[in-house]
């Protein structure tokens, strides 16, 4: 079954503290709401399985429609209900982010600059200092304990936020907490540098290719495994979001083949935001060629952001591009990723 409570908690920093590299360490986070709710965000920084080390990936420059979505937030916790359309995160789904270009960091080790507390503490440290800066912790709620001090921090009810890292596709050891459109993450705001900073945690033991209801991993048939979203030599380049003309408008969507070896396209779809999918042109893509793909059967690109995902022939992700308004804004111009 999914989280039981998902959800969102803006936020700002007050303070962090670090835990050793034994047993299960976080990084934890002391944050106050504007109406002075005291709350602790648990960060994970190394997994109980093995390999022990998170994938992480930082984008100091994040532009998402999810934006859009969180600045009309209300401070402190905000519950979310599934599905797509809102502010919730979905590394599978929301294309928020390339999975390929995920790396791993040891939890602490001695040193500056060597290990996944530190990579945490650099971006959120920066947000302590700045009364402006907004944290939107994304996870599952705990708390509130009316009677219980919080065990790091001592703020009276204990109250906060756990899992902000991919939740789905888990083992069969940590299946019951898989779901979609209910992944943790970890977006700082700093309005002074009109700038947002995303930081997103998975394990490696979790699949990314995951089941659109239940967020169980798809297992092959005959067994094995298949490769990650991203790691594939087709990919969108381009998107011609919002062409001239009235509506309904032409809009298309640019693959090219990276890789020195055709890639047969016979049954690969592209999706929306929503889900709607239409077929690719069948047929053989030459090593390095490009080819633009009309839309149709109702799949549409919103002028007002959006996500496009490639599918393969067994219906799984292939490549995922996500858009802003602002990249859309200009008519005839097409968006290049």
């Amino acid at each position: 079954m999914p989280l039981k409570a998902y959800g969102v908690l803006v936020t700002r920093a007050v303070d962090t503290r670090r835990e050793g590299s034994v047993d299960t360490p976080h990084y934890q986070i002391h944050l106050t709401d504007d109406q002075g709710t005291h709350y602790r965000a648990s960060v994970n920084v190394k997994s109980q399985e093995r390999p022990s080390e998170l994938l992480y990936l930082v984008n100091d420059d994040f532009q998402h429609p999810v934006t859009a979505h969180l600045e009309g937030l209300a401070s402190g916790w905000n519950t979310l209900p599934p599905g797509p359309g809102g502010p919730n995160l979905d590394f599978v789904r929301g294309n928020l982010f390339d999975p390929a270009k995920m790396r791993t960091l040891p939890p602490d080790v001695q040193g500056p600059d060597n290990d996944l507390a530190d990579l945490l503490d650099h971006y959120v440290r920066r947000a302590v200092d700045d009364p402006a800066a907004r944290l939107y912790v994304f996870g599952e709620r705990f708390g509130p304990e009316p009677s219980v001090r919080d065990k790091v921090f001592g703020f009276l009810p204990g109250n906060g936020v756990h899992d902000i890292h991919m939740n789905q596709g888990n083992s069969a050891r940590f299946q019951d907490d898989d779901g979609v459109w209910q992944d943790g993450g970890l977006l700082i705001h700093f309005p002074a540098q009109s700038r947002w900073v995303g930081v997103f945690l998975a394990f490696q033991s979790q699949s990314w290719h995951t089941d659109d209801v239940t967020g169980h991993t798809i297992v092959p048939d005959g067994g094995g495994s298949r490769p990650e979203p991203g790691s594939q030599p087709v990919r969108i380049v381009a998107a011609l979001v919002n062409p001239r003309g009235p509506a309904p408008e032409s809009e298309n969507v640019t693959l090219i083949n990276a890789s020195p070896d055709p890639v047969d396209l016979t049954g690969w779809r592209i999706a929306d935001r929503l889900g709607h999918t239409c077929p690719v042109p069948a047929g053989q893509l030459a090593p390095g060629a490009s080819l633009s793909a009309s839309l149709a059967d109702g799949v549409q690109l919103g002028n007002s952001g959006g996500q496009i995902t490639l599918l393969g022939a067994d219906g799984l992700k292939v490549h995922g591009v996500s858009y802003t308004a602002q990249q859309a804004a200009r008519e005839g111009w097409t968006v290049v990723f």
